[in-house]
């Protein structure tokens, strides 16, 4: 048990992989564009969630499948890393600066919650601070950096992501027990329901440039849309009385909360300014990290109730999510999508 432990914390810690692609990706292209590509990015991990439980499923009925599934993903990071050493690291480097200081000259700044952002991304990282002071003043001036930038003007869409993060988990961390208890189906007619929805969400990283044109390019608007579709999705599923009316939003789920993972990401970049894309994109993976660890505990005590408990409460969350977005609506609606027309 002590070396399960020991490789989650090793895993936990070092496996933020798409959260440095997105960091990257947000400097290395307009922000018009920005959630075309997101999404894109997003559509190529869900692939892997296709073919993960598939093949996990089939590889855990053999004799030390375990083992075997191990050992493929630990040949998969060992790929990556290498794919990673021969990526042209210099060429990324000066498009990336380049294309940070465009986005800078276009941005609008957003008052505090811009001066919160500098402060998180330049503060700890300057060569004046690395050499004037050791690596815990480092870590200080980057907590306090992170501190303000959460209570900052962003606060909002923070808390949005994280009622989202718990609702959307919820429905997770319960679906495979609640379609047994509900509806008595086999866990690999469970897996193969889940790659299914995985395909969905593929799906919805292909038409995301459609819908975003179809938006003008709106994403908070398409966020607001999206989590409210998530709700009403949610709702439908912890009511649903057949196994056939559960799957249709369960399927659908997937759709919706593809759409809103990009936009929410769209959304912080574009309030807190193209200055520190990695600090607001770690500081949102960070807080959806905190709705993981709250969704089981929640999960557990409401499903004692009853199965149909999570999703009820996950849809409970989304819809105080959605309240908050319309009240906030004016200030992250109009002033994005008015820029890019100027754009």
């Amino acid at each position: 048990m002590f070396l399960f432990v020991l490789a989650r914390v090793s895993v936990g810690i070092f496996k933020h992989t798409l959260s440095i692609s997105r960091a990257m990706l947000s400097d290395l292209v307009p922000e018009k564009e920005r959630p075309l590509v997101i999404g894109q990015l997003n559509t190529a991990s869900s692939v892997g969630f296709i073919l993960g439980p598939m093949v996990g499923g089939c590889l855990s009925e053999l004799d030390g499948g375990f083992c075997l599934t191990c050992f493929i993903c630990f040949s998969v990071f060992i790929l990556n890393a290498g794919l990673v050493w021969l990526f042209p690291w210099s060429e990324v480097s000066v498009h990336s600066t380049e294309s940070s200081l465009r986005l800078g000259e276009n941005h609008a700044p957003l008052d505090n919650t811009d001066c919160a952002v500098q402060e998180a991304s330049l503060g700890p990282g300057s060569a004046e601070d690395q050499q004037a002071h050791g690596p815990w003043a480092e870590g200080v001036a980057a907590l306090r950096g992170l501190r303000s930038l959460v209570f900052s003007e962003m606060w909002d869409v923070f808390l949005v992501r994280l009622l989202m993060a718990v609702a959307v988990m919820l429905y997770y961390s319960n679906f495979v027990l609640a379609l047994e208890e509900r509806f008595g189906v086999r866990p690999k007619v469970t897996g193969y329901l889940i790659s299914y929805s995985s395909a969905v969400g593929v799906l919805a990283g292909l038409v995301l440039g459609p819908v975003l044109r179809l938006y003008r390019h709106n994403s908070p608007r398409l966020l607001l849309h999206s989590s409210a579709l998530t709700f009403l999705l949610l709702l439908l599923y912890s009511t649903a009385p057949t196994l056939g009316a559960a799957v249709v939003p369960s399927v659908l789920l997937s759709f919706s909360t593809a759409l809103g993972r990009t936009c929410i990401t769209d959304v912080q970049l574009a309030a807190g300014g193209a200055q520190a894309g990695g600090t607001l994109i770690g500081v949102g993976q960070s807080v959806t990290a905190v709705g993981r660890v709250m969704a089981p505990l929640l999960s557990g005590v409401a499903q004692e109730f009853s199965p149909c408990g999570p999703p009820s409460l996950g849809a409970a969350l989304a819809l105080v999510a959605v309240f908050i977005m319309l009240l906030n609506k004016p200030r992250y609606g109009g002033d994005r999508s008015g820029r890019l027309k100027r754009e």
